[in-house]
This record gives C-alpha cells, structure tokens and sequence, in this order.
C-alpha cells in the first residue's frame, strides 16, 4: 500500500517537470551543448540507460515492455527498435508529447506507444518486462517498493528499477540543494541505503513471489543512481 505522500509527490513532479524544468530537460536529452555539472548528469542518463537495456532479452520481439516514467522516450524507442511493443507513460503531459515528437518513423518490428497517465494504471494491461529509470528516486523507501509491487503484479519476468543510493557525497549533495532558492529546487530526492530497500523488498508480502537479482550503481560526477532488477522465482 502507498503512503499519503505519494500523490503529493507525484503532483510536485508533474508540476516540476511540465512547467519549471521542460527546456532543460530538452537540452538534457538531446545533443544540444550543456555546462559541466548537466553533462556529467547526461553521460550518467546515458550509461544507465545502456545498462538497463544490457539487462534485457536482445531479442524483444513478442515482448510488451511498460517504459514507467518514460520521460523524453529514448530508452522506449531503443527498446522498440529490439522488437518490443512499447507502452511509454510519463505523469508529464510536456515530456509525453516531446518524446512522441521525437520518436524516429521506422522503429523496424517494434512500436511504442506514449500515454499520459499513472504507471500503476491497470487498465495498461499486463507486460513481460518493466522498466522504471529514475523515475522513483524522489519517493520515500515504502512507497518505492508499493509502486513496485503494484508494477510486479503485472509484469509476467522482470522489473527493472533504480533508486538513490544513500551515500556520504550524495546527502551532501542534496543538503546544498536545500539551500537554493525554493522556485530553483528540482523535487528532492530519496535517498536510502540498498540494505533498507532490500529489506523492505523481502518483506514486502505482495513480493513473495519474486527474488532480487542484479544491482549496479552508475556514478558521474553530479548523477549517482543505483539500478536494481525483480524477478519472478
């Protein structure tokens, strides 16, 4: 069960993402020129992305994948041109309809469909894989592993996520953040220490059916995000 924050939250993005932070994030996702700090943060996006597509099958033809927090649609069309019917939902109204402009006209046997919407909507129907890229990193550790479980009682084999690993240089980095002007701030993120996430995974009773496989954290410069992957016993 989610928390009371989570709606909360998910609002503050929303409100973030489709009208403070739409042109950075344009630049961030494309090959335009950004400073150093977004840079780093770029190579970091990219790197993750990689790495979670390295975890998938090579061959996604057949396969329904839910891009959960789809943002500006890269990972969604990477996986699309392996084969995979996409479904590509983002809470941002202004990154969906990017994403969807961006999206190439041949994706070869796969197809993606972007939606605006919640990610735990049922009505999405079932998927053989879920990918979730740094789109739960500014939720606390319960509600992590509520939208979790609520993406594993659809997803037939795996779910992929990442979430903010709690590190020395990253609480750090989010105390400055705080003191930044309150119209600068990017909603905060959550960090917290695998061993919790784990634990609460394990405990999790709508979970008992899966196991934690693999886990690997992506460090550059101003990004630091840790992927982990669910998986069906």
């Amino acid at each position: 069960m989610l928390t009371r924050t989570y709606d909360h939250r998910r609002q503050e993005l929303e409100t973030y993402f489709d009208r403070t932070a739409l042109e950075a994030w344009k630049r961030l996702t494309s090959d335009a020129p950004v400073g150093t700090i977004r840079a780093t943060v770029r190579a970091g996006r990219d790197r993750m992305r990689s790495m979670l597509l390295d975890w998938l099958p090579a061959d996604l033809r057949g396969c329904r994948l839910l891009d959960a927090g789809c943002g500006t649609g890269a990972l969604a069309v990477e996986a699309a041109m392996r084969g995979a019917a996409v479904t590509a939902i983002d809470i941002s109204a202004s990154l969906v309809q990017l994403a969807a402009e961006r999206q190439p006209r041949d994706l070869g046997a796969g197809s993606v469909d972007f939606r605006v919407g919640d990610m735990l909507d049922p009505a999405l129907g079932e998927f053989d894989f879920v990918v979730a890229m740094d789109s739960l990193i500014h939720y606390d550790g319960d509600d992590i592993v509520g939208v979790l479980a609520g993406l594993a009682a659809r997803t037939r084999h795996a779910v992929l996520s990442t979430f903010a690993p709690r590190t020395g240089v990253l609480s750090a980095m989010h105390a400055v953040g705080r003191l930044l002007p309150r119209g600068n701030r990017a909603p905060a993120i959550a960090p917290i220490a695998e061993r919790a996430l784990a634990a609460k995974i394990d405990a999790h009773p709508d979970l008992a059916g899966w196991e934690r496989g693999r886990s690997e954290c992506v460090k550059s410069g101003f990004y630091t995000s840790q992927a982990l992957e669910i998986r069906r016993r």
